[in-house]
């Protein structure tokens, strides 16, 4: 199995995603683009504004955020650009927020069937310490 460890000073960071099809790991360059759209939608910064502070074109944001490539040095940029920290961009939370794994745990939750949902809930009242239903 090739798992991707992209680099950057002393920090790393894994980006992967798991195919059934091969024993591969890659990165979501989709979803790494998607967010950086949004991150710089919720900020009110274009594309032109983006590239500017990147000094690269417009139509690297674009290709970006449509998900093509993009190295960790440029994603680093990206987030100094948006003042955000960089884990938002490459994992979509922020570990030092106090709840940044609701929005990740209600989109696992909304695509599961009400069974497993009711499974999941279960577990999580164990962990707590408390009864089921």
């Amino acid at each position: 199995m090739i798992i991707n460890l992209l680099q950057s000073s002393n920090i790393k960071y894994w980006i992967f995603s798991i195919t059934k099809e091969s024993d591969y790991i890659d990165i979501d360059y989709r979803i790494i683009g998607e967010r950086i759209k949004n991150l710089r939608n919720n900020k009110n910064i274009s594309q032109e504004k983006l590239a500017k502070g990147l000094n690269v074109p417009v139509t690297d944001i674009c290709e970006v955020e449509k998900g093509a490539r993009i190295e960790l040095e440029k994603i680093a940029q990206i987030s100094t650009v948006l003042a955000v920290p960089i884990e938002q961009i490459i994992s979509g939370t922020v570990p030092q927020a106090p709840n940044y794994l609701n929005q990740d745990l209600y989109q696992v939750l909304i695509k599961c069937t009400p069974d497993k949902q009711k499974l999941i809930y279960n577990i999580a009242k164990i962990v707590l310490g408390a009864e089921f239903v």
